[in-house]
């Protein structure tokens, strides 16, 4: 499980085929470790100095945007919360459910609006004031509209976290809040019983 709370902006060094290699700074990773990428829960299967690779699944390259990367890409990155850890965002797994696009972004006094366009899909997920993860950030709805929502981004978020650097038409990877997607569930299943 992860918290959103990014820990480092790492670089893409390497990417061939299924296989990703990134430049960071942590040096606790292991063999087998997970780690976010982006908000893509990945498993280190290589270590080297100062990096680590990563292999790719056809679903993760078909649902995220980590197919679109090119070398010298930066990424964000967090290692799992260890158990008694705190939870400064929210509940992340690392399960990206889809990508939207950047629409627009509204630079404001103390901070930028953000507007995405979110998939039809996920759009039920999304509610003004809800949890959202975009590029494994943790992050608050602040306002929906046609189709899309909006985050609003503090300096520090934008210094700390590769969000800085989107523009409209860039794809970011989403992931909606977990607890929503398990009440829809139990619902339907209470709908059928009856």
């Amino acid at each position: 499980m992860f918290t959103g709370i990014v820990e480092q902006v790492g670089l893409i060094t390497a990417r061939d085929g299924l296989r990703l290699e990134v430049a960071c700074g942590f040096d606790d990773l292991g063999i087998g470790d997970s780690i976010a990428v982006n908000g893509v829960c990945l498993t280190v299967m290589g270590l080297g100095a100062g990096s680590f690779a990563a292999e790719l699944s056809e679903e993760t390259l078909a649902r995220t945007s980590l197919g679109t990367l090119a070398d010298g890409s930066p990424v964000n990155l967090e290692r799992p919360v260890p158990v008694g850890g705190r939870l400064g965002g929210h509940v992340v797994q690392g399960h990206v459910d889809g990508t939207g696009t950047v629409k627009a972004l509204d630079p404001q006094e103390g901070s930028t609006v953000m507007w995405i366009e979110a998939p039809a899909a996920l759009r039920r997920y999304l509610v003004e004031k809800g949890s959202v993860a975009v590029d494994g950030v943790s992050l608050t709805v602040a306002g929906l509209q046609d189709g899309a929502f909006c985050i609003a981004l503090i300096p520090h978020t934008l210094t700390a976290t590769t969000l800085s650097s989107k523009a409209p038409g860039d794809l970011v990877n989403l992931e909606v809040d977990i607890l929503a997607k398990y009440v829809e569930s139990l619902l339907e299943h209470v709908r059928g019983e009856q």
